[in-house]
């Protein structure tokens, strides 16, 4: 993004799409609908292989001084934000995934709340979740009703928004850089570099966002495949750095409550022989655990790894768990889509 092209006062709306027609045309028709001006859509179409093309067409055509689009190859959702962002003129970034949409004071409503407190880099409202007629299930939904100042230290219980929710200046998308590649895990990685800069939030106390449930193809809200485990191994050291960059203390519930997630993704990623991650990934949960993982559990399954291995160790160590039928335990936080 060269702030040279920049356009004061406009929003940028970023739509990856990938083989999703169904819910487009609703995505985009929020943005239009929005009662802010001006604004751009980016829509990027990440390979589609269906009708979805047809689709993007059809959208920029009906109003081409707003709506534009880039086709590249199946890049998964952040290599098709990313490639949006590198285009866009705003000064003000929006990402929206294509089953979801906005409400139309979004930009109005955040954009004031970005000006009545210029040091902040990022604004948030509310969000609905609605199912897939539109319905609404839970509102507000997370921990988007919340006033927060930090994305830190809530950040490493779970991604307590959604990727519509925030409303980011410019500049701080410039500061934080390229989107990664993953392909389940970069929306969590994006926020908690952001975080990792300190940046302060803004909060407006209205509805600004709608998350959709259905039942069409969507990368979360179902159980993790061999590929998601390997993004969530690399994205765990990678929030370990930036909540330590944040200023988040070991000993803190949060910090507490990752280590005991980031433990049982090793045993995770061990049955799945994925020992490199494993590795890492053990490492930073006994730098996050309060006792640095002298406690029993831990030492027990170093132990067990340097004789069994890793792929056996994590076996029957979970197994062991569920014989005993070992809870959660306090060091266990609620996360914020648990109601």
């Amino acid at each position: 993004m060269d702030d040279s092209a920049k356009t004061d006062g406009m929003v940028s709306t970023i739509i990856p799409v990938y083989n999703r027609a169904v819910f487009l045309t609703e995505a985009v028709s929020s943005v239009l609908d929005q009662n802010y001006r001006p604004i751009e859509v980016i829509l990027v179409d990440d390979g589609s292989t269906d009708g979805t093309s047809a689709t993007i067409a059809q959208l920029v055509e009906s109003q081409p001084d707003i709506i534009r689009s880039l086709r590249i190859s199946n890049s998964g959702p952040g290599g098709a934000r990313e490639r949006g962002r590198l285009v866009a003129r705003g000064e003000f970034i929006q990402y929206l995934d294509s089953d979801d949409r906005l409400l139309p004071n979004k930009f109005a409503d955040q954009i004031e709340a970005l000006q009545r407190d210029p040091e902040c880099g990022v604004v948030y409202g509310k969000t609905r979740l609605i199912d897939e007629a539109g319905q609404v299930l839970i509102a507000p939904f997370k921990k988007s009703g919340e006033r927060r100042e930090t994305l830190f230290p809530e950040l490493l219980v779970d991604r307590w928004w959604n990727t519509h929710t925030p409303l980011y200046r410019r500049e701080i998308c410039n500061a934080v850089g390229p989107w990664s590649t993953m392909r389940m895990g970069e929306d969590w990685l994006y926020d908690a570099k952001i975080g990792a800069l300190g940046t302060k939030l803004a909060y407006c106390d209205t509805f600004v966002s709608e998350h959709r449930q259905h039942t069409h193809e969507r990368l979360t809200g179902k159980a993790l495949s061999a590929g998601a485990l390997t993004d969530f191994g690399k994205l765990i050291p990678e929030l370990f750095f930036c909540a330590q960059q944040a200023g988040v203390q070991v000993g803190s519930p949060e910090m507490q409550h990752f280590s005991r997630w980031a433990f049982s993704l090793v045993r995770q990623l061990g049955r799945v022989a994925e020992i490199g991650l494993a590795k890492k990934c053990f490492d930073v949960a006994r730098l996050a655990d309060r006792r640095q993982g002298k406690s029993a559990e831990f030492r027990v399954f170093a132990a067990m790894t340097k004789t069994l291995g890793w792929r056996l160790s994590a076996g029957i160590f979970d197994g062991l768990r569920n014989l005993l039928k070992n809870s959660p335990g306090a060091d266990t936080l609620k996360q914020s889509w648990m109601n």
